[in-house]
């Protein structure tokens, strides 16, 4: 186990300008980094050649294992097909696959031969979206070369693959398929053209490029260079010094087509000689299983998730002591990202870790976009806030810009995209006259008098609007402090009331505090039942009560919550592979219960409350 002290905290300097704006600057040095990414692969193959680098579950339920060497032999073999195809920034290689050990090999040897290439989030070649991201993705990255992990998988995607280029496909291969098998690459002599082909990208070359998830458009191309990937790891470094000497284990689910596994995630591992267990499991109901089955096998050095996949994750280790004393056994610190966490949710997770360990595992965030490769800003030190991002990385400018009443987060560094893939539009309009990369989110300084206390999250500006009577709501602050009221019914909700005269919220229940509310009805008792029963509707209606009790006046009381027994969806948007909420995507799928919640009068099952 560790203490804070293992951790170095960024120094930082606040300028305030006369229009409102503050700079808050790092004052730290970031170290020196590799040119490309390709590089630490490559050294870590010849440095530790037998060391575990990879484990993923194959279809018998045994881990398929891969060394460092076995990774660096194959990787190698991978870029010397790519580069046979004359691959390349104008024919780029496109992964549609969830995460696996072929989808490394993929990446890795994309990285060495210097070709750009694109990990697909595999919903969208799953049946229920027609298929018209995926399209477009295709057609936005012209690629010379597709990988797909599995064929039977994506059967329904096929007429949007095909045509679109070559086809190299992992494990077993259809009858007649007109497809390239995945083993002829790995097979594939190599020559002196890769050493060459390794050395001649530049840290502006172009590595990959991450969709975002384009909940209201199409998504984005988000450019990231081998400077961007690799000063990101060298500000994770700096922060975490111990992963020198302590090579870090994880056991992950987290999705690569995202920059928090794909990037923060998949390049930790091989930059500190760790290894890497793919958890085939997700937070999400039926596969939350899976990744409590995982972690009975792997005790994690650290543990990387979203503030969703804890909550699930939770109602496990509470009630399983073999599986707590597992998870914490190894842990030196647990990390979340993609969302605030909850207070009750942090309490919860305090609590365990004391409880099996006997001291206090650090709990530590960061804040970052696609954009932003990913991380900007970081907690390494106590803290009690919950929306508390940290400090800027070494290497990052942080700008708070005034923008109405909010002011918007901006940065600017070694680590910050030059734009979006064959988009100029979206990449002039991303940046301000300094060359700030604009987020769109909210933040503000936790204490004004003292900037080493961090930066607060203040939640989307994009998602914030306003009353009937003009009044703003700031959704990701009424978001918080609703579940942190509302504990321990309430997981998750979608806070409703554009142009409408109170704030209402979609309700998805916390299954596990549902049923300790309910200790008359079965353990298996369906969500549909728990929705109903008269104690937790009370619970819901009480927490909202004291959530507008807290004051801040009609910009943060719910008056209106429905409880919804279907969970968001990956499929239809309402939750990101990275398992946190799509405000605005649920909005639009659950518009009819939108309208119910606000329906005069209210059906028995809304809950009113008048204030």
């Amino acid at each position: 186990m560790t203490n804070w002290e293992h951790f170095r905290v960024p120094r930082v300097a606040l300028e305030e300008r006369v229009d409102g704006t503050q700079l808050i600057r790092p004052l730290d040095a970031l170290p020196p980094y590799p040119p490309r990414l390709g590089d630490i692969f490559l050294r870590q193959a010849e440095a530790i050649p037998d060391r575990l680098y990879l484990a993923g579950r194959e279809a018998t339920g045994a881990w398929r294992k891969v060394t460092y060497g076995e990774m660096g032999r194959l990787a190698r073999a991978i870029a010397q097909a790519i580069l046979d195809r004359e691959l390349g920034p104008e024919r780029p290689v496109v992964l549609v696959a969830e995460n696996g050990v072929d989808h490394a090999l993929m990446a890795i040897g994309c990285l060495i031969a210097g070709v750009p290439f694109a990990p697909v989030s595999a919903a969208y070649a799953r049946p229920g979206q027609g298929f018209s991201k995926l399209s477009y993705i295709l057609e936005l990255m012209t690629p010379g070369l597709i990988f797909v992990d599995t064929w039977a998988r994506y059967s329904g995607a096929r007429e949007a693959l095909h045509g679109k280029a070559e086809i190299a496909v992992a494990g077993e291969l259809p009858a007649g398929a007109d497809v390239t098998s995945f083993g002829r690459f790995t097979q594939t002599s190599v020559t002196a053209a890769v050493d060459a082909a390794a050395h001649a990208i530049t840290p502006e070359s172009v590595a990959k490029i991450l969709f975002t998830s384009g909940s209201t458009d199409m998504p984005k191309g988000v450019i990231n260079t081998h400077r961007m990937l690799c000063a990101n790891q060298a500000m994770i470094a700096f922060q975490w010094p111990f992963l020198e000497h302590e090579p870090p284990v994880l056991c992950d689910w987290l999705p690569w087509s995202h920059t928090f596994a794909g990037n923060h995630n998949f390049h930790l591992v091989p930059w500190h000689g760790g290894t890497y267990y793919l958890d085939e499991g997700k937070a999400a109901p039926g596969l939350i299983e899976k990744t409590v089955a995982n972690l009975r096998e792997v005790s994690p050095t650290m543990y990387l998730n979203v503030p969703r996949g804890y909550a699930m994750l939770l109602e496990y280790l509470e009630r399983d002591s073999a599986l707590r004393d597992r998870f914490f056994k190894k842990l030196r610190f647990v990390f979340y990202a993609g969302a605030a966490m909850a207070d009750s949710l942090q309490i919860r997770l305090r609590k365990l870790a004391e409880e099996v360990t006997g001291e206090a595992v650090p709990l530590v965030c960061a804040w970052g976009a696609t954009e932003t490769a990913p991380q900007a800003t970081s907690v390494n030190y106590p803290n009690r806030v919950p929306t508390c991002i940290g400090l800027p990385s070494p290497g990052v400018e942080v700008k708070l810009a005034p923008l109405g009443d909010k002011h918007e987060l901006r940065v600017r560094g070694p680590n910050i995209t030059p734009g979006y893939w064959r988009r100029p539009d979206l990449t002039a309009a991303a940046f301000d006259e300094e060359g700030f990369y604009r987020s769109g989110d909210a933040a503000k300084l936790c204490d004004p008098a003292d900037p080493a206390k961090g930066l607060m999250f203040d939640g989307r500006i994009t998602e914030n609007f306003k009353l009937s009577t003009g009044t703003w709501v700031h959704v990701g602050a009424v978001r918080l402090e609703a579940i942190a009221a509302c504990a321990p019914v309430m997981e998750d909700c979608v806070i409703t009331g554009h142009d409408r005269d109170e704030i209402g919220a979609l309700v998805f229940p916390s299954v596990g505090g549902c049923r300790s509310l309910c200790p008359h009805l079965p353990a298996d008792a369906p969500i549909t039942k728990l929705v109903a029963e008269p104690a937790v509707r009370t619970a819901l209606a009480d927490g909202l009560k004291r959530l507008a009790a807290e004051g801040g006046g009609s910009s943060m009381r719910i008056a209106r919550a429905l409880l919804v027994a279907e969970p968001p969806t990956i499929d239809a948007n309402e939750i990101t592979d990275k398992g946190y909420i799509n405000q605005r995507a649920a909005l639009k799928t659950r518009a009819a219960l939108v309208e119910k919640l606000y329906a005069d009068p209210p059906g028995a099952d809304v809950i009113r409350l008048n204030f």
